[in-house]
């Protein structure tokens, strides 16, 4: 009965810990570029000052943690899903995604996530570089990604993944060129 109150305990000390989010934008420059490696397991290995600074955590408290420290909550899932299936394919994917801030502040990021490998060409981690997203394309992915949360809340991912695929078919492109498009528009 002891190690069940001390499990009950972990697990509440695990939630206070994850930041409650506010309403509280933290921006960074055009040219600074946000950082990260993780191991196979998501863990942090590498993070860059840009990436310190904007996510507000210490070094030591980012190094060994899994990267989904800073996943909003907001972030639909389906994302997530279809980055772990590219990566783990061996293939590099981009994404919009809005980060969670240690004080709860949230801020969005352009990512560029590539696997790395050593000399026999297997995967040994991953490398994501990120940059200042387009406003334009946030007023694109913004409401696209509530739609997506929407549906997964009602049908779960499968249902978010239906949606996104029928949103990209109706303007003929391929997930990775709609990105670039917005992006870079």
């Amino acid at each position: 009965m002891e190690i069940m109150k001390y499990l009950n305990l972990l697990k509440f000390k695990k939630r206070i810990l994850k930041p409650r989010p506010i309403d509280k934008e933290h921006s960074f420059s055009q040219g600074e570029v946000l950082v990260s490696k993780t191991d196979l397991t998501g863990k942090i290995t590498y993070a860059n000052k840009n990436f310190i600074s904007v996510a507000g955590y210490s070094q030591n408290q980012l190094l060994g943690k899994p990267h989904n420290i800073t996943r909003h909550p907001k972030m639909p899932r389906l994302i997530f899903k279809k980055l772990w299936t590219e990566l783990q394919a061996g293939r590099e994917i981009n994404a919009f995604v809005l980060n969670l801030a240690k004080d709860g502040g949230y801020y969005w990021v352009f990512a560029n996530v590539t696997p790395s490998f050593d000399t026999q060409n297997h995967i040994i981690g991953y490398h994501s570089t990120r940059r200042r997203p387009n406003r334009k394309g946030l007023d694109i992915i913004k409401p696209l990604y509530d739609l997506l949360r929407k549906h997964e809340v009602i049908g779960g991912i499968d249902a978010s993944e239906l949606l996104l695929e029928e949103f990209l078919e109706k303007k003929g492109v391929k997930y990775d060129e709609f990105l670039f498009t917005i992006q870079h528009s």
